[in-house]
């Protein structure tokens, strides 16, 4: 190594940086929190996290990362495909063949539901990403109709007002649930992606943020609560930890 290279400071390492461990993506993260290094897949995002406790740390991460790179690339190789939302293209929407269309023109997205002759169709305008943003749109809404209704019915089952209900594409949650606080309504968010999922599956995570409504941990007393109300539970959780990637390379 010649004298320069010695001489040259290494550049310093710091929350947010991408860098590649051959030709593999890393991600780095500072979490206060974190007792140790970890790696972490992003299944949505293709990338694997490499989390540290502090920023000194980071050097370290990148070398654990270096010690596990087959495991890196395992997790990477498995992810499937992307699925791009394009006209003519077909999707899972509730767990069944929907084929994406484009509108002829400027209208709200809309799900026809399967009849006998045809599979379920998602009309949407736009070209491009303006198409793509649409199918969101859509799926949003019937997702937000169908976890309203279960929520609605699950809070019911419970005795407890209904909560406020709120989307997001949230990385590693299916759903959270806050509950009523002095005076404050619990409030209960979910994944669009769930209306991709099986009816049954968005109705176990449904009944699992709304048990939340009494229990706020995991303990046996949730898992009874749990139970009672999505009695398939655990056919249910074991379809999301099979699938739970492909609704992450949805769009």
């Amino acid at each position: 190594m010649s004298l320069r290279a010695l001489l040259t400071p290494k550049p310093r390492l710091d929350h947010g940086d991408q860098i590649e461990i051959d030709g593999l993506p890393l991600r780095l993260r500072v979490h206060a929190g974190a007792r140790r290094i970890s790696l972490r897949l992003d299944s949505r995002e293709r990338i694997v996290v490499a989390t540290a406790p502090d920023r000194a740390r980071l050097s370290d991460a990148v070398a654990f990362a270096r010690q596990r790179q087959a495991w890196i690339a395992t997790q990477l190789a498995r992810l499937p495909e992307p699925v791009r939302f394009t006209p003519g293209r077909m999707i899972q929407v509730e767990g069944q063949p929907c084929r994406l269309e484009r509108a002829a023109m400027r209208i709200r997205p809309t799900f026809k539901p399967a009849t006998a002759d045809e599979c379920a169709r998602l009309l949407a305008y736009g070209d491009a990403d303006a198409f793509a943003r649409a199918v969101v749109r859509g799926l949003k809404a019937l997702a937000a109709e169908r976890l309203a209704a279960r929520t609605a019915l699950h809070a019911a089952a419970l005795g407890q007002p209904l909560p406020q209900i709120s989307l997001t594409d949230a990385k590693s949650r299916w759903g959270s649930c806050k509950q009523a606080h002095r005076g404050q309504p619990a409030q209960i968010r979910y994944s669009w992606r769930l209306i991709l999922a099986p009816p049954a599956v968005l109705d176990y995570v449904a009944a699992h943020e709304c048990a939340h409504l009494i229990e706020a941990n995991h303990g046996p007393g949730f898992w009874t609560i749990n139970a009672r109300l999505h009695p398939a539970l655990k056919t249910s959780r074991a379809w999301l930890k099979a699938h739970g990637t492909s609704l992450h390379a949805a769009g």
